[in-house]
């Protein structure tokens, strides 16, 4: 399916999502790659054989902190590096 040179990986290979975009509908939440997967805006695929690869983003593991957390912290290396310096 792809002509690309080199060619992209095809969807057997571990790095698919790496193909190029043959298609991309966002407001969908999904494009086709030239390897004839279908990647999903939540990381999830959809392969030409029909197996399903669950979503893989690390969404919940992860929180950014609040920004008066971050300006807390901000102030509190400062002054740390304020006093190891004297």
């Amino acid at each position: 399916m792809c002509q690309h040179r080199p060619p992209c990986p095809t969807s057997a290979d571990l790095d698919r999502e790496a193909a190029h975009v043959v298609a991309a509908y966002p407001g969908q939440g999904w494009s086709l790659l030239c390897n004839g997967v279908l990647l999903f805006e939540d990381t999830g695929e959809l392969l030409p054989d029909g197996c399903v690869i669950a979503p893989h983003r690390p969404t919940d593991s992860y929180s950014l902190p609040s920004p008066r957390r971050v300006a807390r912290l901000g102030a509190g290396v400062a002054a740390l590096s304020v006093s190891a310096a004297i």
